[in-house]
């Protein structure tokens, strides 16, 4: 039986975005549960806040992360060792 490679060319992943893809990421699930409640009264958005909150919640991760380090970076290149 032959087995044929399926891929030829696969790019090398950036690092450093992948770092940040990863803080991000964990950023946003922190903002979940300790971010900005969400408004009450006249002013709410209603059902279309409850929908869109989470793309909010997103690019608020996405800046705070561009902006902090938390050393992902250093734990990845170390095959997951912390210390």
């Amino acid at each position: 039986m032959q087995v044929d490679q399926i891929f030829t060319n696969i790019n090398p992943v950036n690092p450093t975005k992948l770092e940040d893809g990863l803080e991000a990421m964990f950023l946003e699930e922190m903002l979940k549960y300790c971010g900005a409640s969400k408004s009450g009264g006249g002013f709410s958005g209603g059902p279309g806040e409850e929908q869109f909150s989470s793309f909010l919640t997103r690019e608020y991760a996405g800046l705070m992360a561009q902006k902090l380090d938390f050393g992902f970076g250093s734990v990845l290149s170390k095959g997951g060792k912390c210390g």
